[in-house]
């Protein structure tokens, strides 16, 4: 943990945030490159949908029962700690799946250790940056590092024409584990004697009540279980409507790259208004719940052209908001930012975690018009429920509530 980051300069704390989106991409892409590289996993494992949302589903449920306990931990030990371990794990996954995995099963056991990494890095990024970076700036640097979300789905789906459809869909997971190893060493020493000093003034202090962070969670759940499928089957579903592989990874891209234009743009408004952040959440997950509409559509009437304004703002919008979310959920908790944001993503895991299953499911029987419509109903709900905690954040706290 850092000196006081008013003392930083600009340089380094943009160098280091280059870094922290580095990290977090590397631990985000396991999940994505099964995701969009699916046709071609699951040719050669011989697998379904949904078997493919059991595999995503493992990778989220790791990611849920260690979401709070890293918080505490990232607490105790320090951001930088964490995310630097968190990176070698994922990385020793990405190369277990490129050398070892075999079968679904298999892939879905090492989708646990990617899980883990996932869930304890993401928490320690948050940590980092709420320690080092200056106030003035931390909604713009949230939205930088939450675009390495759609970042590794990005890479993903440019992975499909480069390197699954050329060389072999492996060695896209060889690239990304050396991604990581090349993050984890850029990574800044962790101060341990400092976070020691502020993990016992936070003991020393009152604890914030939970009620409002729980409310959080749940509506952060309920948007993620629709968002969450996007990752794994927006290509598949592509496919499946008549869209060649290459281009359906191209769709991924472009998405995808919306989502990193939306998140980091998203963060640099919010360090220029005060407050009504939550509020600007719902908007976003209201405008890809009608994303998710136009999914549907395209896929029920096979109507490909239906896909690309539907994946745009589903992915684009409708997923450009979590930076946002957690800048929020910081600023209202600023004597513990890892513990808060532990407590939140352990609903947007638990979310992570029903969505493929549900989704995969529900387009095996049914087809990917229903999965898209659920997708759809599922967002509008978790909006309505954000607001609802966001009332509760405005009448518990004992003071303003940037949010």
């Amino acid at each position: 943990m850092p000196e006081n980051p008013r003392a930083r300069t600009p340089s380094r704390s943009w160098r280091e945030l280059g870094v922290v989106v580095s990290a977090v991409t590397a631990i985000t892409l396991p999940t994505f490159l099964v995701g969009t590289l699916a046709v071609q996993i699951r040719t050669s494992m011989h697998f379904g949908a949904p078997e493919l949302g059991v595999v995503v589903g493992f990778f989220y449920a790791a990611a849920a029962l260690a979401a709070a306990p890293s918080g505490n931990v990232a607490e105790r030990v320090g951001g930088s700690r964490l995310l630097r371990n968190s990176v070698l794990a994922s990385a020793a996954s990405l190369l277990l799946v490129a050398g070892v995995a075999r079968s679904w099963p298999e892939l879905a056991a090492i989708m646990l250790l990617a899980g883990l990494a996932s869930s304890a890095g993401q928490v320690g990024s948050n940590l980092f940056l709420a320690r080092r970076i200056p106030a003035a700036r931390q909604g713009l640097a949230f939205g930088v590092k939450q675009a390495a979300v759609p970042l590794a789905a990005l890479l993903g789906g440019l992975a499909v024409p480069a390197l699954a459809l050329t060389v072999g869909w492996r060695w896209a997971f060889v690239g990304a584990a050396a991604l990581a190893l090349v993050s984890a060493l850029a990574l800044p020493r962790p101060r341990l004697t400092s976070a020691q000093r502020q993990a016992a003034a936070r003991a020393r202090g009152p604890r914030e009540p939970v009620g409002p962070l729980i409310a959080l969670a749940v509506g952060f759940g309920l948007a993620l279980t629709a968002c969450s499928s996007l990752g794994a089957f927006l290509v598949t579903s592509a496919v499946a409507s008549g869209v060649p592989v290459g281009m359906a990874g191209l769709l991924a891209a472009l998405a995808s790259g919306t989502a990193v234009a939306v998140r980091v743009a998203v963060g640099a408004l919010a360090d220029r208004r005060q407050g009504r952040h939550l509020v600007f959440v719902f908007g976003m997950i209201v405008v890809g719940a009608a994303g998710f509409s136009l999914l549907s559509l395209g896929s029920a009437l096979q109507r490909p052209l239906l896909l690309v304004p539907g994946a745009v703002l589903a992915f684009g919008v409708g997923w450009g908001w979590n930076g946002l979310f957690n800048f929020a959920v910081v600023r209202a908790h600023p004597a513990a930012p890892g513990r808060a944001t532990g407590i939140t993503q352990t609903g947007g895991r638990v979310g992570s975690v029903l969505g493929p299953l549900i989704f995969g499911v529900l387009a095996a029987h049914l087809g990917y018009g229903w999965a898209w419509g659920l997708a759809a109903l599922e967002a509008l709900s978790g909006a309505a429920v954000l607001l609802g905690a966001r009332r509760m954040l405005r009448t518990r706290l004992l003071r303003p509530v940037p949010g």
